[in-house]
C-alpha cells in the first residue's frame, strides 16, 4: 500500500511539474501575443488575456522595433535598387514605422502636445489626454513632426543602415521601463494595466538588456561616436519625459510614455542625420 501511494504522489508531482511547465511556456506565448496585439498590426492569432499572459507582455514590447528596423532597412535595401526617388524614400520611410504600429504612439505624442501646451493645471492636463477629441496643438505638432522626420531622412546616407534599424529598439526599451519604474498619474488607464500586472523586475531587467542589445548593435554598424552621440541624445530626452510627467502630470501615462518614444525616435534620427552631415 505505502509503495502504491508513494508510486501516486511520484506521479502527481511530475504531473504538476509538466502542468506547471506548459503553463509557464503558455504563459510567455500569450505575453507575445498580447504586446504585438496591442502595440502593432501585426496580425496575431485571437487569444484571451489573463493576468498570467500580461506579467511578461512588456518583455516583448522591443521586438517590435525589431521588426520596425528590418522593414526599414529592407524598404531602403529595395528602394536603393530599384531607383526610387529621394522624396518617396523620405516619406515611405516616414510612414512605415506608423504603418506597423497602427500609430498608437502617435496618438500618445499627439494628446501629450495638446496638454502640454495648454498651460493648464495638472487635472486639467490629464482631462485632455483621455479627451477623444484632437486639438490645434496637436494638428501643428504633427506636422512639425512629420516635416523634421522626413528633413531628417533625405540627410542620411546609405551607410546609416542597418545601423539606424536600433533605433526603434532602444526608444521600445527605455519606454517600456518607464511604464512599471515610473510613477503612475492615474491609478486606471493603459499604463497602469500594463504595469500591475507586469513582473516589475524581470521587465526592468529585459527592458535594460534590450537597449544594451541595441547600442551594442548601432556600436558594431555605425562605430562608437555615433552609437555614444545617439545613445546621450535619448537619455537626454528620457530625463526631460521623466521631469515632464512628475511636474506637469504628477506621474506617467500610456500617453506620455508614446510622446517619449516618438520624441526620441526623432531627436535620434537628428543627431544620426547631423551626424552624417559633419563628417562628409
Amino acid at each position: 500500500m505505502e509503495e502504491q501511494r508513494d508510486e501516486r504522489d511520484g506521479e502527481e508531482r511530475t504531473e504538476k511539474r509538466e502542468t506547471a511547465g506548459k503553463r509557464k511556456k503558455g504563459n510567455w506565448l500569450e505575453s507575445f501575443v498580447i504586446a504585438f496585439s496591442m502595440y502593432s498590426r501585426i496580425p496575431m492569432p485571437r487569444m484571451e488575456w489573463t493576468e498570467a499572459g500580461m506579467q511578461y507582455a512588456l518583455c516583448f514590447f522591443p521586438m517590435i522595433g525589431i521588426v520596425i528596423g528590418a522593414a526599414v532597412c529592407a524598404f531602403v535595401w529595395i528602394s536603393d535598387r530599384a531607383g526610387l526617388g529621394k522624396i518617396a524614400v523620405c516619406c515611405i520611410g516616414t510612414a512605415l514605422p506608423l504603418l506597423i504600429t497602427g500609430g498608437i504612439h502617435m496618438d500618445g505624442f499627439l494628446d501629450t502636445t495638446d496638454a502640454h501646451s495648454s498651460f493648464a493645471d495638472r487635472e486639467k492636463k490629464l482631462e485632455i489626454l483621455k479627451d477623444p477629441n484632437t486639438g490645434a496643438f496637436a494638428v501643428i505638432g504633427c506636422g512639425v513632426y512629420l516635416l523634421l522626420y522626413v528633413s531628417a531622412w533625405s540627410e542620411l546616407r546609405a551607410g546609416a543602415f542597418p545601423a539606424a534599424g536600433s533605433i526603434y529598439v532602444m526608444t521600445r526599451a527605455l519606454s517600456g521601463w518607464s511604464v512599471v519604474g515610473f510613477p503612475k498619474a492615474r491609478k486606471n488607464g493603459l499604463a497602469s494595466t500594463f504595469a500591475s500586472g507586469a513582473r516589475e523586475r524581470t521587465v526592468k531587467r529585459t527592458m535594460i538588456l534590450w537597449w544594451i542589445l541595441g547600442m551594442a548593435f548601432l556600436v558594431y554598424f555605425a562605430g562608437w561616436i555615433p552609437a555614444v552621440l545617439l545613445a546621450a541624445a535619448e537619455l537626454l530626452v528620457f530625463w526631460h519625459y521623466h521631469r515632464m510627467a512628475m511636474k506637469e502630470f504628477g506621474g506617467m501615462t500610456g500617453d506620455l510614455a508614446g510622446y517619449f518614444l516618438q520624441s526620441a525616435e526623432l531627436v535620434m534620427y537628428l543627431v544620426l542625420a547631423g551626424y552624417g552631415l559633419l563628417v562628409r
